[in-house]
């Protein structure tokens, strides 16, 4: 470090101490970040509007509403939407939403994001008339930087198109709007980057818990910068057990990872039993100046899947019981709502689940913020097809252009969450029977891989047989076997010293409406076979 460098490093190390005072019990006094709400006073018009980006266009006579909207469960059922039954039979069609808006005089001097939790599907957002960007998949989280177009005290208009007309799109109900949830976020210049907080615990013992965190810092500003991250971490009573910091300098509009790594004693550890959360709380110092507070929950736990005992959590071998949980809400259609959530956990939990599988696409952030706090173990799922068709206007339309993208973001998005413990990339794919298969998964599992090597990889297949070109890539780390049951029993013969997962199995543990095996065979509930896993037995399902 040069002599120029070494009093700015110093004034940057004394105000982060002062800055760390402002923490209490992983909450800051004063916060630097600021986010924000973004669900009320939008306006809604459901069909095509032509130049609906205008800012001047007159929308008096739209809807008022607040979101999350699912506008598809309003409509009347019919055999002759296009959906099908198998989507609802509920229209879909082309909607707009408006929102008109003031920022506030008191926020960080840097960029302005807005945040969708998920649009379906194909929305392209707008604001004050120029686009900034479109996402095709419906259930992705997506950020846009409305910076650049931002006029000088406003007001402002962001509108957004939301094109489910295609269809059939979806082997489910999908709904269709902006059906879940939406915030602005203001940050400084030099800021963690969005999903820029990673946090693993690679040793854990009953004395001491190694927790390695990795932050990727942006500096959006012109000019280089001097950093010092400082990351506090907090125990389930709110109590800070650990700090960390280092610096380092950013150039100009780059973005730069630290790598900490810090000791909790005596770790509480995380389990569907005792699901106990920790929390990191990263705090930025620039040049001497405080610019970000990024607060991010965690736990500690560990986990290996056994292929003769299944799974093992904290060394205690356990048994899921699982359910596959599509993301609507039944009757109250897709719009998130978190009690609606809630209580379906609680229903789930009361009958002995413990287990979810994210039937078949990302979840709502909500779900797995749920699953943390309520003890659920989730295979966090991301397609239903890649690049061969399950229905003419589906995501294989736009996996070539985007799989690689979506796959990131929704690895990004859901790693710290100590209630997925599998990572699945597919659900039925039928590349199966297809030799291209065996690439696409390779390159998606290693992508995986790449973004969280600390979970395991796998795919639903309704075809276990071994020439199965997914299972042949080799790529799974677990083998998802769909049906199937005497496959699911015969598997460590089929596949010596590899691991499965009974993907689904139907709530009747077999066919729909039949059973393919004796019922002095199986327990109906908890879903268990009575035979040890070496015999052939799986003793896990999800």
């Amino acid at each position: 470090m040069t002599q120029k460098r070494r009093p700015v490093m110093m004034r940057s190390l004394i105000l982060l101490i002062f800055f760390t005072c402002l923490f209490r019990c992983g909450g800051a006094s004063t916060r630097v970040r600021i986010t924000e709400d973004f669900n009320s006073g939008w306006k809604f018009h459901l069909g095509e509007v032509q130049d609906g980006q205008n800012p001047s266009l007159d929308d008096s006579a739209w809807r008022n509403l607040s979101l999350p909207h699912d506008w598809t469960i309003e409509g009347s059922f019919s055999e002759s939407h296009p959906a099908t039954p198998g989507g609802g039979a509920l229209p879909g069609g082309v909607g707009w939403y408006r929102k008109h808006f003031m920022l506030p005089d008191m926020r960080p001097a840097g960029p302005v994001y807005v945040e969708f939790d998920g649009i379906y599907q194909d929305g392209e957002v707008w604001i004050n008339g120029r686009s900034i960007g479109r996402r095709p998949n419906g259930y992705l989280s997506v950020r846009y930087d409305m910076t650049p177009f931002l006029r000088e005290g406003g007001p402002h208009v962001l509108a957004v198109r939301v094109d489910n007309s295609r269809q059939p799109n979806s082997r489910w109900y999908s709904g269709s709007g902006i059906y879940r949830n939406v915030r602005i976020v203001f940050t400084d210049s030099v800021a963690v980057d969005h999903w820029g907080v990673f946090i693993t615990t690679p040793e854990i013992s009953e004395q001491s818990a190694a927790v390695s965190i990795q932050t990727w810092v942006r500096n959006a500003a012109k000019g280089e910068r001097t950093v010092v991250l400082g990351t506090e971490l907090y125990d389930p009573k709110g109590r800070k057990v650990a700090t960390v910091s280092s610096s380092k300098t950013l150039p100009a509009d780059s973005t730069v990872v630290f790598s900490q790594n810090a000791e909790v004693a005596d770790p509480e550890l995380w389990s569907d039993e005792n699901p106990c959360l920790y929390r990191a709380v990263s705090m930025v110092v620039s040049d001497g100046r405080a610019t970000d507070d990024k607060i991010t929950d965690f736990g500690i736990r560990s986990f290996t899947f056994d292929p003769d005992s299944g799974l093992f959590l904290n060394g205690k071998r356990i048994l899921l019981r699982g359910v596959c949980n599509h993301h609507d809400l039944g009757c109250l259609g897709s719009a998130v709502n978190r009690r609606g959530l809630e209580r379906q956990l609680e229903l789930l939990k009361k009958m002995g689940c413990n287990a979810i599988r994210t039937s078949h696409n990302p979840p709502a952030p909500e779900l797995l913020g749920l699953c943390d706090r309520m003890g659920f173990i989730v295979m966090d799922e991301i397609f239903d097809m890649w690049k061969k068709a399950k229905n003419p206007f589906d995501y294989h339309l736009y996996f070539d252009g985007w799989h690689k993208r979506d796959l990131a973001d929704w690895i990004k998005r859901d790693r710290n969450h100590p209630s997925v413990m599998i990572w699945s990339i597919g659900n039925e794919i039928l590349e199966q029977w297809d030799p291209s298969g065996t690439l696409l998964a390779q390159e998606l599992a290693a992508m995986v891989r790449t973004l969280d090597p600390t979970r395991p990889v796998t795919s639903g297949c309704n075809d276990p047989n071994p020439t199965n070109s997914i299972i042949r890539s080799g790529a799974l780390d677990i083998i998802g076997i769909n049906y199937h049951l005497p496959e699911v029993l015969s598997f460590q013969k089929t596949y010596p010293g590899q691991r499965c997962i009974a993907s689904e199995t139907t709530s009747s543990l077999a066919t729909r409406g039949s059973y393919d095996m004796p019922s002095d065979s199986i327990r109906i509930w908890p879903i268990r076979w009575d035979r040890p896993f070496t015999e052939g037995n799986p003793d896990m399902t999800c």
